[in-house]
């Protein structure tokens, strides 16, 4: 028969492998809910930058196309430095006046091509987002036509 002490030192790294492989599974979820949770956020972001852009493009002109892409990517119509999402440029944005009058017409405003880069240990990996549109219709926003 084996005595106790014998039997221990045939032991000696099972709890080490165990956390190892414990540890490895926790972290693995606990990265992946982090990850998830933050292309949620950028998925949402971009769905609102697309927003705003549409909303302030509706009330200018083509001519302000470079100022509406500025909306889109930084918050301000008159561009800035730190964009709201990470990566998120101008070349990703495009606005397309359609029938376009004071008063009326549609404008659509596009985030297209925007790449996620995911922060995961050991995986550098890129998560395509899909393309964010945002079509608004063109009310009067006060403005009577001069044949009324």
């Amino acid at each position: 028969m084996l005595s106790s002490r014998t039997k221990r030192s045939n032991e000696c790294g099972a709890t080490l492998v165990e956390f190892a492989i414990a540890a490895t599974v926790f972290l693995t979820a606990m990265f992946a809910v982090l990850e998830f949770g933050r292309a949620l956020w950028v998925h949402n972001a971009l769905t609102d930058a697309a927003r705003r852009g549409a909303r302030y493009a509706i009330l200018h002109t083509p001519a302000d196309a470079a100022s509406v892409k500025n909306v889109v990517v930084y918050g301000d119509p008159a561009g800035g430095t730190e964009p709201l999402v990470q990566n998120l440029s101008a070349s990703n944005v495009n606005v397309t006046y359609s029938n376009f009058a004071v008063g009326g017409g549609t404008v659509s405003v596009s985030i297209s091509n925007y790449e996620l880069q995911l922060n995961l240990p050991l995986l550098g990996a890129n998560i395509q987002m899909p393309s964010y549109t945002t079509t608004s219709t063109g009310e009067s926003a006060g403005f009577a036509p001069p044949n009324l």
